[in-house]
């Protein structure tokens, strides 16, 4: 059995927080109706404390379901406990994986189970599935499997109706192989500067997808 694709509920801490937070999320479906749902970790988690929040995403009307340090199998449990249930967005956006410690070939598959459960919750939501980015000050093995994850996920939604793999990660590895601190302070989590780097092709994606319903063309960065 491939953990990173079999739902479980994150061990919680004595206070509660994951399952509480969880719990608010499927509030928050039941109360609003959003365009757009962000599904994921910390990079999606944190996004939404940044005045970059309010300028390109909030006005969409999206939900930010995101919790710090959650891996594939925790975000699976997640969408299959009522986090998509009792909505209609027109898109979800997921980005998990760079937290799991399974085999690449393993993480892709935990982030296509998602998939199908989405698709299976929103038969008529187009999926954006956010590449994993680089992590790590200079080249190294996470970073190397964290492409290798992007490569099979990419070739594998190829074939699926309504979604599209977008690489964010372009521009945030230097000609050198190093990551700067400016885009990535602790070359994990990104800087205010780096979030707009990484997330402009999504809120360009985003305003193309519900402006028009379908992308008039593919705006996945070059490799």
């Amino acid at each position: 059995m491939n953990p990173a694709a079999t739902p479980s509920p994150k061990p919680d801490t004595e206070d509660g927080r994951w399952m509480n937070i969880h719990n608010r999320y499927v509030s928050e479906a039941k109360e609003k109706e959003p365009e757009v749902i962000m599904v994921g970790d910390s990079l999606i988690q944190y996004l939404e404390h940044l005045d970059y929040w309010n300028r390109a995403f909030a006005p969409m009307h999206t939900l930010n379901f995101g919790i710090g340090g959650d891996m594939t199998q925790h975000v699976l449990w997640r969408i299959l406990n009522g986090e998509l249930d009792n909505v209609k967005p027109k898109v979800v956006v997921i980005l998990v994986g760079t937290n799991n410690s399974e085999s690449a070939e393993e993480v892709a598959e935990g982030i296509l189970e998602i998939v199908r459960v989405t698709r299976e919750k929103q038969p008529e939501a187009y999926i954006v599935l956010l590449s994993l980015l680089p992590k790590g000050y200079l080249p190294n093995p996470l970073r190397d499997k964290n492409e290798s994850i992007n490569v099979i996920i990419r070739e594998k939604a190829q074939a699926m109706p309504k979604v599209e793999v977008l690489n964010i990660g372009q521009g945030l590895v230097q000609p050198d192989g190093t990551i700067s601190h400016h885009d990535m302070y602790d070359y994990l989590h990104l800087t205010n500067a780096g979030y707009e780097k990484a997330f402009e092709p999504l809120a360009e994606l985003l305003q193309q997808l519900l402006s028009e319903g379908e992308p008039e063309q593919d705006l996945t960065p070059s490799e």
